[in-house]
């Protein structure tokens, strides 16, 4: 780890798990949870955010500088290990907000953790099925060619999309961690849980869903889907973006976020 990130993150230790904790602003406590990768300390949604909520990012065990304890592996270690966290944060109430895979982990924590949820965001959230048994609804981000795989995540992929030749070895090699780490978690069945969808309607606090219009990882429809099953839920599409929002339009996404949030 460099000096640099080292500076920006936290440690925390919940349930016999270690995690690095990138955290930053005042204000309404958010406790984020990441997608395909950990949160980067540098990226610049999350000072906008900051300066109107206190934002606790964790990276989830296997992920990042957090050490995955050798009997984790499941989406359900990684949701009670979160109501933990929950429990070990000094506040009343939290919102709550999930990217993709986060995404996925974020629904699943509000339907368990009740009213310790004052309001919900799910960006491109991962976790349900809306198709056929034969018609993927996510992409195989395993399975496809990496070309392709960014191809459908940015919206403007020349710009955005990360440069893994101009990465140091350290940074390839937490990509590769965190990769291996999603596969454990996601891969049977692929990126959903089957019982998910029938449970959403549990869901009470506010919810805010946020897609961007060029995601073809999980398209705007799905997200679509995925708001009508929660009570009362706004959809919000963000123009000239893919599956990351947060970074191809971050002004855009804090604006609208940051609104949500302070409500």
């Amino acid at each position: 780890m460099t000096n640099a990130i080292a500076a920006a993150t936290e440690r925390l230790s919940v349930a016999g798990c270690d995690l690095e904790v990138v955290r930053r602003g005042k204000g309404r406590p958010v406790l984020l949870l990441h997608g395909f990768q950990n949160v980067d300390p540098s990226a610049p949604f999350l000072d906008g955010l900051g300066r109107q909520a206190e934002i606790i990012a964790p990276s989830h065990p296997g992920f990042g500088d957090s050490k995955r304890p050798v009997d984790f592996g499941t989406i359900y270690d990684l949701v009670h290990l979160y109501l933990d966290v929950l429990d070990a944060l000094p506040y009343e109430k939290v919102s709550l907000m999930g990217f993709s895979f986060g995404g996925w982990l974020a629904a699943e924590l509000a339907i368990k953790a009740g009213k310790r949820i004052d309001r919900l965001v799910l960006v491109d959230a991962l976790g349900i099925k809306i198709s056929g048994p034969d018609t993927p609804d996510i992409l195989d981000v395993f399975n496809k060619h990496p070309n392709e795989v960014i191809r459908c995540g940015w919206h403007d992929p020349k710009r955005w999309a990360p440069d893994y030749d101009a990465m140091e070895d350290e940074q390839l090699i937490v990509r590769a961690r965190n990769w291996d780490a999603l596969c454990r978690y996601g891969w049977h069945p692929y990126m959903y849980n089957p019982q998910l969808k029938r449970w959403l309607h549990r869901i009470k606090q506010p919810t805010m869903v946020v897609w961007g219009a060029s995601d073809g990882i999980v398209k705007p429809s799905y997200g679509e889907t995925y708001a009508k099953l929660i009570p009362g839920a706004r959809f919000e599409l963000i123009p000239d973006a893919g599956h990351y929002p947060e970074i191809e339009q971050s002004d855009a996404f804090v604006k609208r976020v940051g609104g949500f949030l302070a409500s």
